[in-house]
């Protein structure tokens, strides 16, 4: 497994052969600097480190300026861990070029964040259809939740209403449309996860 860290940047469509046009994101991709290499010896698994996106050194910690020293590089916003199988050492540059045109990506971000809601919004309850028997404001209601005399009480894991958005996501097999390498740019079928400029993390 191998990937990058990358920025969403917006959503566009594209044309292909046939003419159908195709709902992609734009990413960011890149370029990610391996700011610490795991090894079997040391760590225990192999896996490099990534950072993405720089960072004023007045921003980080003496303990992070002094790790991204050690790379070669400066601070920076974003860094992630990822399985590599081909060779990288410290300080070395990855670009957007890991990634081929018509290979399928897995891509993780967190949700955009939508506060609290109610159950139909949070889970697509149906409500309760019409203003029938008697009921003027219950249109968008739960329903009754709980249990009669056993066991008198409301079972964990109810779907109910609450804070919705803001969860870790990761959208499967989105086909690459377009690698843009000169730009560090990946075009990606689909919708991914996450508002405009939000980090996420693609993995073959």
């Amino acid at each position: 497994m191998s990937g990058l860290i990358g920025k969403k940047i917006g959503m566009t469509s594209i044309f292909d052969e046939n003419g159908k046009n195709i709902p992609c994101t734009v990413i960011e991709a890149g370029p990610c600097v391996v700011t610490q290499v795991r090894t079997n010896a040391v760590d225990g698994y192999e896996a490099l480190q990534l950072g993405f996106d720089d960072k004023a050194e007045r921003h980080a910690t003496k303990a992070a300026a002094g790790h991204f020293k050690k790379a070669g590089t400066v601070a920076k916003k974003k860094v992630v861990e990822f399985q590599f199988e081909n060779e990288y050492k410290l300080g070395d540059v990855l670009s957007v070029d890991v990634f081929t045109e018509g290979e399928f990506v897995d891509v993780q971000g967190v949700s955009k964040g939508k506060g609290f809601q109610g159950v139909v919004k949070r889970h697509g309850f149906g409500g309760v259809g019409q203003a029938t028997h008697g009921q003027h404001n219950r249109l968008r209601a739960p329903g009754s939740v709980g249990a009669s005399s056993y066991p008198s009480r409301v079972f964990k894991g109810m779907r109910m209403a609450g804070r919705t958005g803001g969860e870790n996501v990761t959208v499967q097999n989105l086909r690459v449309l377009k690698v843009v390498a000169d730009k560090n740019l990946l075009v990606v079928k689909g919708a991914i996860p996450g508002h405009k400029n939000s980090y996420v993390i693609i993995q073959k």
